[in-house]
C-alpha cells in the first residue's frame, strides 16, 4: 500500500510535536539550565537509576502507536471514499477493453459500447475516435476473441492486436 505524501507530512509534524513538547513545557515552566540542584552537603554519591528515562521512551512509543494508526485509519478511509466514487461511475454501457501507453500522456484506448467497439485516442488536450469496429469486424481482424462471454480470451485478442499496432506506431 502506498501511503500518499501528505499523510506522510501530517505524521512527520505530529511526531515532531510529540518529541518536542517535553522540551516545550521545560522552558515554559521555567525548568532547565538555570533551575538551581540541591545537592547533598557531605558530597557522598548516591546510586542513580535509569527510570526516569523509560518513562519518556514508553510516552514517545506510545505515541508513534497512535500516530501510526491515524495515518493507516485515513488512508483507509480515502481508500474506500474512492472505490465507492468509482462504484458509482462505473455503468453498465461502456467497458474498457485494452490500453496502449504511447507516450506521456499519451495512449490508445479500445472501448466497448455495446455492441461496437471504439478506438480511442487519449492525449493531454482531448479525447479523439480513431475508428469504430462492429463486433462482426472486430472478430475477423482478431481484435476480440471467439467467445466474448471468457474475458480473458476477449481481452488477449485485444491485447495482442493493440501490441502490434502499438510496435507500428511507437518510436524507440
Amino acid at each position: 500500500m502506498r501511503i500518499p505524501p501528505f499523510i506522510c507530512g501530517a505524521a512527520s509534524a505530529a511526531l515532531g510535536l510529540v518529541l518536542l513538547a517535553p522540551a516545550h513545557a521545560l522552558a515554559a515552566s521555567g525548568a532547565g539550565e538555570n533551575t538551581q540542584l540541591n545537592l547533598p552537603a557531605d558530597g557522598g554519591a548516591k546510586k542513580i537509576t535509569g527510570a526516569s528515562g523509560s518513562g519518556s521512551l514508553v510516552r514517545t512509543v506510545v505515541g508513534l502507536a497512535i500516530v501510526l494508526a491515524v495515518i493507516y485509519g485515513v488512508a483507509w478511509v480515502l481508500k474506500q471514499v474512492k472505490a465507492s466514487k468509482e462504484e458509482r461511475l462505473r455503468g453498465t454501457g461502456l467497458e474498457s477493453a485494452a490500453v496502449v501507453p504511447l507516450g506521456p500522456n499519451r495512449a490508445l484506448h479500445l472501448v466497448r459500447a455495446g455492441r461496437e467497439l471504439v478506438l480511442v485516442g487519449v492525449a493531454e488536450h482531448g479525447v479523439t475516435p480513431i475508428r469504430t469496429y462492429s463486433e462482426e469486424e472486430a472478430l475477423e481482424l482478431g481484435i476480440i476473441g471467439e467467445d466474448d462471454d471468457e474475458e480473458p480470451a476477449a481481452r488477449a485478442g485485444a491485447v495482442r492486436w493493440l501490441d502490434r499496432l502499438k510496435d507500428r506506431t511507437v518510436r524507440r
